[in-house]
């Protein structure tokens, strides 16, 4: 949080799917915050965010507003810069 937002990776894997979920996160060294109810589809987060494929990534204020989506590369580093440039935090 130290830059003013935080890093969740939330996993659509199924039950039974759990260690090699784990294994992936470790394998590939994500170093944040990690999540999966193993719902699959059925997950509540891709529900409430409107979730049809994956990989995506959301940026989401703190009162739950999407502010972007699937952002990469130097389009993302851009936005990350404009918000915390202008103070707000995410």
């Amino acid at each position: 949080l130290e830059k003013g937002f935080n890093i969740l990776g939330v996993s659509l894997d199924r039950e039974g799917q759990k260690d090699k979920w784990l294994k992936a996160i470790e394998d590939d060294k994500l170093t944040w915050s990690h999540v999966s109810d193993l719902k699959y589809w059925d997950n509540a987060v891709a529900i409430q965010y409107g979730i049809k494929a994956i990989p995506q990534n959301l940026l989401i204020d703190p009162q739950g507003k999407i502010i972007a989506k699937n952002l990469r590369g130097e389009e993302l580093e851009a936005k990350l810069a404009e918000l915390i440039v202008v103070g707000k935090t995410f």
